[in-house]
């Protein structure tokens, strides 16, 4: 399962970062670009829940429900990209306009998922503490973007954050790094 699990956290969070990178070179959003993002993004609730399965006993319930908050996020946020696709949407601006407050919602679940999910993986010491720290640090990030109203394409800057540290995450579990002597 360890391996299954890293496996895909590790192509999902490349795959986003390669989405995101496609996006900004792209200047909006583009049908491959779409697929991409809704095949890193369907991914997501499986992996997120894979690693709070590898962190059992020692995270607790604030990782489960992290890992819920954080994947529910993700299985709307898969739905986007195939509305995006069907409506031709065409940027991030667009798509959070035309979904409004379903939208906002939902990134207020992936803010609660990445603090709740983060402070966890930081409590727990099973997976490296850093990658807990930058998985808050993303997850806030996101919502200081959205409070100060600053443009959506930095937005990605908060993704990339977050695909850091599940990368991160999916590395050393793949090493079967020892991380209390990681940190």
């Amino acid at each position: 399962m360890r391996v299954l699990v890293s496996l895909i956290a590790l192509a999902s969070s490349l795959a986003y970062l390669g989405s995101d990178v496609a996006e900004l070179l792209h200047r909006g959003f583009s049908p491959i670009q779409l697929y991409v993002t809704y095949a890193a993004f369907v991914a997501v609730p499986f992996f997120v829940l894979g690693l709070h399965a590898l962190q059992r006993p020692r995270s607790g319930w604030l990782s489960l429900i992290g890992a819920v908050c954080y994947g529910a996020s993700f299985i709307f946020y898969a739905a986007t990209a195939i509305h995006a696709l069907v409506e031709r949407t065409r940027d991030y601006a667009s798509l959070v306009h035309e979904l409004g407050a379903l939208y906002t919602f939902h990134g207020g679940l992936l803010v609660i998922g990445s603090v709740l999910f983060g402070a966890a993986v930081i409590r727990a010491a099973v997976l490296p503490r850093w990658t807990g720290i930058a998985l808050v640090v993303g997850g806030l990030l996101s919502l200081v973007l959205y409070l100060l109203r600053l443009p959506d394409i930095l937005q990605i800057a908060s993704s990339t954050i977050r695909n850091v540290a599940f990368i991160g995450m999916a590395v050393s579990t793949l090493r079967g790094e020892d991380v209390a002597h990681v940190d």
